[in-house]
This record gives structure tokens, sequence and C-alpha cells, in this order.
């Protein structure tokens, strides 16, 4: 599977945005004030030598860089977070579905896992996804997802054979093929035995209707608290 090489900002701009904001702060102070104790501490006489000129500021302009791009991380982590929770909030059944594009899809979907309590990692939206889509991790098992948002084309069975292929390929533990339309009756008689799951239109509509419930739930109980 194709993958490009992710930038730093990109790794952290994927954690939880509060993530960021700490790993900057922790950032500044170590290459600031903690790099310099450390060699003046334990560097002997040439460390403390560069620790005096560290402790003067010699790596203050780096430490502020590292602080700027980890915040810029974190505010790219909230604005995506935000975009993503109005997205799956505006959804009121297959035709808003089908209205969305195909990158508003896969996001549409993404999130609805993270709310099932699934690790996802996105690959298809840079366009080297090899098939696959999303990553979910849970209790140590991997799944793999590719989404499909054909309006009315059904998924046949070359498509889910892939899939299958991928699973073996990458040793993963299971497959889920998300559509809004439907599956034809070989793709269907394929995946019997076998670890895959079709999820249909239908399905996936009770998916994201479970998961804005969710969250309804979520912001009434931190209300209260």
């Amino acid at each position: 599977m194709a993958r490009r090489k992710d930038s730093s900002i990109d790794l952290v701009s994927r954690l939880p945005w509060q993530a960021g904001i700490v790993l900057g702060v922790a950032g500044y102070a170590a290459m600031r004030y903690g790099l310099a104790w450390c060699m003046s501490t334990f560097g002997g006489p040439i460390g403390q030598a560069l620790g005096l000129t560290l402790a003067e500021g010699a790596y203050a302009p780096v430490a502020w860089m590292l602080l700027g791009a980890c915040w810029i991380a974190a505010l790219v982590s909230f604005l995506d977070g935000r975009r993503r929770r109005r997205l799956l909030a505006s959804q009121t059944g297959l035709g808003s579905l089908r209205a969305v594009d195909w990158r508003q899809f896969e996001m549409l979907v993404s999130e609805a896992f993270r709310r099932q309590g699934y690790t996802v990692r996105e690959t298809g939206l840079d366009g080297s996804d090899g098939g696959i889509d999303l990553i979910l991790q849970r209790d140590g098992a991997t799944t793999l997802v590719q989404c499909k948002q054909w309006r009315s084309q059904l998924v046949d069975v070359r498509l889910v054979r892939e899939m299958y292929g991928l699973l073996v390929h990458h040793q993963a533990d299971a497959v889920k093929i998300v559509a809004i339309g439907n599956y034809t009756a070989d793709a269907r008689r394929f995946v019997h035995g076998k670890p895959i799951e079709l999820i249909c239109g239908d399905a996936l509509l009770a998916m994201v209707r479970e998961s804005q419930a969710a969250g309804t739930v979520s912001k009434q109980t931190r209300r209260r608290a």
C-alpha cells in the first residue's frame, strides 16, 4: 500500500488538539532549558561550556519554532475536529449522505467509526490508498475499510475479492466495505464465512444516527458536569 511521508505537523495534527498544546510547551521547555541543564550537569567540562551557551539562548529560536509548529498543528486538529463533528451532525438521511463529495464521505465514515471507539488512520484522502481508505484499530484487532459512494451502481464481487486479497496480504483481522448503495448477490455470497462486513446505505445511516445520538449524550454529560 503506497503511503506518503508525513511531516511532523501532520503527525501532531492527528492527535487531539490538547496534546499539541502540551507537546509544544514540553518541547519548548526541553529545547530552551532542559538541554542546557543536561549538558551542564552530565557533559563534563566541554558540556558545561556548551550548556552555558545554550542557557544564554543559543537554541531559543529553535525552541520558539518548535512551540509554534506544535500549536499550529493543534489549531489544525481543533478545526478539523469541529468540521468533522458538524459534518456528522448535518446528516439527516440517505439524501444528505449522497450529497457530500467523496472526501467528505470518507471523513464522515471515519468519524462514525471513531465514535464507536476505534482508532482510525485515514489512508485514502491523499489519493494513494491502494484500495484501503481507513485502517481501524480496536482491542488489538486491525480492520481495513473501503468507502464507496456509488449512488446507483451496485458493489460487485470483484471489488469484494480485491479487499479480501488485501486482508490476506496485510494480515489484517477483518474488512468492512461501506457503500451508500447495495451489493450484488454474488458479493453477498462471497463474504459468507469470511471476516468481511458489507455495510449498505441503511446500515450506514443507522451507524451515523447512533453516532449523532452518542455525541448528543456526551454534550449533555459535559454540561451537567
